[in-house]
């Protein structure tokens, strides 16, 4: 426990946090006050995390697989479940893939496979402007663009059909659940991040629809989804012609499914 500049009643701090829904109430303490060069700073972001406001937007950035990743106000936080979908990429990536990151958020899934992978090249693209900044942000000196643009569309015309590995942790949340999330989500990330459409498989299923092109012979496609979600997801990649494979961690509550396009 780091020693402050100021005075910290710490079990004070502790435990409003923890009254105001704050599971890891200690920990967070601790990096609130890390934040913080003056009471009144630590004050004032005290009171935005117990209004609900994302640990990660006050902090400026989110721990994920081992990295800091920024995270700007209004763009997603990445989750630590999502580990699960960048370990599952880097299992099936093969030697120096070609691999474009769909839904990119703040870059974190980009940032994590560029530091597991040695790919041949490596683009990341968001719809939200806010959000392709932030990953702009985060993966510079890494020589990876990040486009803006819907799904596919801002991908340059020569990459289709050459795609090794398509990652995305596209929005899979049902319209109508959008409204039970934690305020945390609801309030403070951008609708197009979370809302997957009436089943939550809207976005999962243009994705898969648009893999069929734009990935080599023998290529993946990598998703996050619910578990509830993966064997409808895996009926429609059949469908499709995509060979689907259902990939779970319980102790993380995550999900992916990888889907092979055949040779």
């Amino acid at each position: 426990m780091a020693p402050t500049a100021f005075y910290v009643d710490r079990p004070a701090l502790v435990s409003r946090l923890r009254a105001a829904g704050c599971v890891y109430a200690e920990d967070e303490a601790e990096l609130l006050l890390a934040a913080a060069d003056s009471a009144e700073t630590l004050t004032a972001l005290a009171d935005r995390r117990v209004a609900g406001v994302p640990l990660e937007h006050l902090l400026g950035w989110a721990e994920f697989c081992g990295l800091r990743v920024a995270v700007d106000p209004g763009v997603f936080v990445p989750r630590g479940r999502t580990a699960l979908l960048v370990q599952a990429a880097a299992a099936v990536a093969g030697p120096a893939p070609a691999v474009v990151d769909l839904c990119c958020g703040s870059g974190g899934t980009t940032l994590a496979l560029a530091a597991r992978l040695a790919p041949r090249w490596l683009a990341a693209v968001d719809v939200d402007p806010a959000a392709v900044a932030c990953a702009r942000r985060n993966l510079a000196g890494h020589d990876v663009p990040v486009l803006t643009g819907d799904l596919y569309d801002p991908l340059p015309p020569a990459w289709r059909g050459s795609l090794d590995l398509v990652v995305a942790n596209a929005p899979y949340v049902p319209t109508e659940a959008v409204a039970l999330l934690p305020a945390e989500a609801r309030l403070h990330e951008a609708p197009v991040a979370l809302d997957g459409g009436a089943d939550g498989l809207a976005v999962l299923r243009r994705v898969a629809a648009g893999a069929v092109d734009w990935l080599a012979p023998g290529g993946h496609l990598v998703v996050e989804v619910s578990e509830t979600q993966a064997d409808a997801l895996c009926a429609a990649m059949s469908a499709l012609g995509l060979v689907p494979t259902v990939v779970r961690e319980p102790d993380w509550d995550a999900t992916a499914v990888t889907a092979r396009r055949p040779d």
